[in-house]
């Protein structure tokens, strides 16, 4: 991934868009994506499940690898 507004980082924000975590995942951040799914998991199950879903979303499309 190149960073923020890249090609890679667009594909992660649309797999996020489906299952929250997946983007992060992809960009090789099995920690955040893993916090992120089950956080989501847990709220959904009284309706502020969107909130995270939003955030994770948010999060692989703004993504900045360091280096």
């Amino acid at each position: 991934m190149d960073g923020q507004g890249s090609a890679g980082n667009v594909i992660a924000a649309l797999c996020s868009f489906f299952i929250p975590g997946l983007g992060q995942l992809l960009q090789g951040r099995p920690l955040s994506a893993l916090f992120q799914f089950v956080f989501a998991a847990i709220l959904w199950l009284i309706w502020l499940g969107w909130i995270v879903h939003l955030w994770s979303i948010l999060d692989a499309a703004w993504y900045k690898p360091r280096g």
